[in-house]
């Protein structure tokens, strides 16, 4: 299953990198909604491969059963593979290529708080919170585990998901391997 979690992981990650390229495409922009619609929607096609990845193991390569850890675990661990990727594509692309992303991400919020309507108040706070916010973020470890919160609660959701679905305890009375280790016992 290691060879087959890193696989699938590595899959997944790439499959987020193009969605993260597509947001950060038409980030700023009209399109922003449809940005981030994508950029979700790339993150469960990526995750989806979790689900890929354990029922082959439990059909083809564990006699067509699997327990809920084992599922959950094996998920979850895909699910990091994928998300480190990433995370590893954003920092390349903010440090070499958008080192500005904070500040322009700051100045849309704002602007968006202006044509809502907020008050002068209300920005100015937010403008300081996030001027606080974009000091911390220069912060390799901060921005890595900022970025982890964006993606893989979603693998971690699709992992339990997967579990669930995917988990086949033994059939003594169908299955000849379990009613070899059944007698056994």
């Amino acid at each position: 299953m290691k060879k087959s979690i890193i696989i699938h992981g590595l899959i997944g990650g790439c499959i987020s990198i193009l969605g993260f390229f597509f947001m950060e495409l038409y980030n700023g922009n009209s399109h922003n909604d449809i940005s981030m619609m994508v950029g979700y929607a790339s993150m469960l096609a990526a995750f989806s491969l979790i689900f890929v990845a354990i029922k082959n193991y439990r059909d083809k390569q564990n006699g067509g059963v699997i327990s809920f850890g084992t599922a959950f675990k094996n998920g979850l661990l895909i699910a990091l593979v994928t998300s480190t990727v990433y995370v590893v594509a954003w920092l390349i692309y903010f440090t070499y290529f958008s080192p500005d992303f904070i500040e322009k991400y700051a100045q849309a919020t704002l602007s968006a708080m202006a044509k809502e309507g907020k008050s002068p108040v209300e920005i100015q706070k937010q403008a300081a919170e996030m001027k606080k916010f974009a000091e911390m973020y220069k912060n390799p470890l901060i921005n890595a585990a900022v970025t982890y919160t964006e993606i893989l609660p979603v693998g971690i959701i699709v992992s339990l998901l997967a579990a669930l679905i995917l988990k086949k305890k033994p059939n003594p009375e169908t299955d000849e391997r379990a009613a070899f280790l059944a007698e056994r016992q």
